[in-house]
């Protein structure tokens, strides 16, 4: 843990005081710290003191917040900082504002007038559960003759594109199979231009690796609108190689964002399984699989670090690609399917977990969660591990499920006795939870993204977004944790419901549990890294309901104050 102020701290000058805050400081038991305060102290990168009172300290600079409220920084511990950049710069197919698919057809239109005849015309976010149904070639062709368009899912696990894009593939006409992915075909056997999970790779050589600057540029973009919203940690969720990544040196992208000063908030990198091969070395070192150099789990520093390999299990909910146990409600005969063979997986998450990586494994399907938790307590069974996050001793490695989204009961206990942390979001609820309550029917409804009962189980449980799939601010997230109201105002899960303050610990202490990196952040307390948010409400005392309404009003990462709504923390 953190270390505590010391006797000579009253001695100290601190560079920055806040006074007359309400300061929920999300501090763990043991740690010695109130779980309020009025008072907090930094100096340099580090909470030097938090209290009652000022205990004696001057600073170079002292601020009266009047009130308002601080938290420690949020921290996203699932989403897809370049994409949602590059989203930015994209035709926003979200609902609102697409209400149909006539709406996508003239946003397509229009961008095609705006594009060189030559480039692509690129939209993002569309949910065929919200606009009627998948766009497909025909429709794009009708706007957009002859043009390439790409439109990618709000899952992100599937895309359209048009006739021109499937000429390129050589799937003008027919269509082909591809392992843990479809391209979806009519009933003539003619593909509609709806390319599923795997085969969404086809496009790579069309469209990967994207230039490094503009991953940077992205990045920086992403980066700017996070700490508007009080973000100061975030975890992307594959780079490198796979569907998701973007370029095979991502990571190059993510330094050149800090190096030019347009990288504001820490980032820990998930690997892409894809990208790891066996490791040469001598004969005696029996590396196992990694990347080049040997880098691996914990390379890095506060602000960019390596984070877990990421290994895709299965596909979306809403998507009905996510590998169930049962069919589909609405779709009778569907089950989903995983993206690789069973085996194939189990045996790429323990070959992770044996040459040193921490594993965070994308699993939404009850029949993808089960088989992650087999490997899991493989993992833990064959081969144990000690000295996991950066500390000695015998730690559990806390490998992830990302998403965590059709949870039996059994799975959670399992979950909670192996050590393994769930990442489920809250925010799904909101956005696209009537979705997933058509999909599920009411008897299983009530298992999708869960929350309260993963804390009952006795898991640490972070908060995330996986933003650009859904808005990902962070009070939104809290909102629905809390509220769990679908966009018709049905309750998704009424079991799942959970405190303010749950909420709250989830997007601070739990994300850092999460990446190990507790013992530094996610809450305020002497020696933790001065990363904080002002908010103009405590969440713990207003309305539920007026959750979503709190605004942040400034945002300090590393004792530096990144955003100032105008209430005068920053200092020009």
């Amino acid at each position: 843990m953190a270390r505590r102020r010391g006797a000579g701290a009253a001695a100290m000058i601190a560079d920055l005081l806040l006074t007359d805050a309400s300061i929920l400081t999300m501090a763990p038991a043991g740690s010695g710290v109130d779980p309020r305060a009025v008072v907090v102290a930094i100096l340099g990168d580090r909470i030097v003191h938090v209290g009652a009172d000022d205990a004696g300290l001057t600073a170079r600079r002292t601020v009266s917040l009047a009130g308002r409220c601080v938290v420690p920084g949020f921290h996203d511990a699932h989403q897809h900082m370049a994409w949602f950049g590059a989203s930015l710069d994209e035709i926003d197919l979200s609902t609102p504002p697409m209400r149909n698919l006539d709406d996508v057809a003239t946003a397509i239109a229009a961008a095609a007038a705006s594009t060189p005849a030559d480039g692509w015309i690129v939209g993002n976010g569309y949910d065929e559960n919200k606009i009627g149904g998948h766009p497909d070639r025909d429709l794009m062709e009708r706007v957009a003759p002859g043009r390439r368009v790409l439109l990618t899912h709000t899952s992100g696990h599937m895309s359209v594109v048009s006739s021109a894009v499937l000429a390129e593939l050589g799937l003008a006409d027919r269509g082909r199979d591809v392992p843990g992915g479809t391209v979806v075909v009519d009933g003539a056997g003619r593909p509609t231009g709806l390319l599923q999970e795997q085969a969404q790779n086809l496009l790579s050589p069309l469209r990967r690796p994207l230039p490094v600057d503009d991953i940077a540029h992205a990045v920086g973009r992403a980066s700017d609108v996070y700490v508007r919203q009080g973000i100061t940690s975030v975890v992307e969720a594959g780079v490198g190689g796979g569907w998701i990544g973007r370029s095979p040196v991502e990571v190059l992208a993510y330094q050149r964002a800090r190096d030019a000063g347009r990288l504001a908030v820490r980032v820990e990198l998930m690997v892409a399984s894809d990208v790891l091969h066996t490791l040469g070395g001598s004969g005696v070192d029996d590396l196992g699989n990694g990347i080049d150099l040997g880098l691996r789990t914990g390379f890095g520093d506060d602000w960019l670090r390596l984070g877990p390999v990421k290994v895709f299990s299965d596909g979306s909910l809403i998507g009905h690609t996510a590998a169930m146990c049962s069919d589909f409600s609405d779709s009778p005969g569907v089950r989903g399917y995983l993206q690789d063979d069973a085996e194939a997986l189990a045996d790429t998450i323990v070959a992770a977990h044996r040459s040193g990586w921490r594993v965070a494994t994308h699993a939404i399907g009850d029949a993808a969660i089960d088989l992650v938790l087999d490997a899991y307590e493989r993992c833990v069974r064959d081969h144990p591990r000690t000295g996991w996050g950066g500390r000695v001793g015998n730690m559990a490695p806390r490998h992830r499920i990302e998403h965590f989204g059709v949870a039996r009961p059994d799975q959670v206990e399992r979950a909670a006795q192996l050590g393994v942390v769930p990442v489920p979001q809250g925010r799904f609820i909101g956005e696209i939870g009537d979705g997933m309550r058509r999909a599920l029917g009411s008897q299983r409804a009530d298992w999708a993204y869960r929350f309260a009962s993963l804390l009952t189980a006795g898991i640490v449980v972070p908060g995330s977004s996986d933003r650009p799939v859904v808005d990902g601010r962070p009070m939104l997230g809290i909102h629905d944790l809390v509220n769990r109201r679908t966009a018709s105002g049905e309750v998704l899960g009424a079991g799942e419901v959970v405190t303010p303050h749950e909420a709250l610990r989830a997007y601070t202490y739990g994300s850092a549990y999460a990446s190990y990196q507790e013992d530094r952040k996610g809450w305020i307390g002497p020696g933790t890294l001065a990363d904080l948010a002002v908010l103009s409400d405590d969440p713990t005392a207003v309305d539920p309901v007026a959750l979503a309404d709190i605004e942040v009003q400034a945002t300090v990462v590393a004792g530096q104050v990144v955003w100032d709504a105008g209430i005068g923390v920053r200092h020009d």
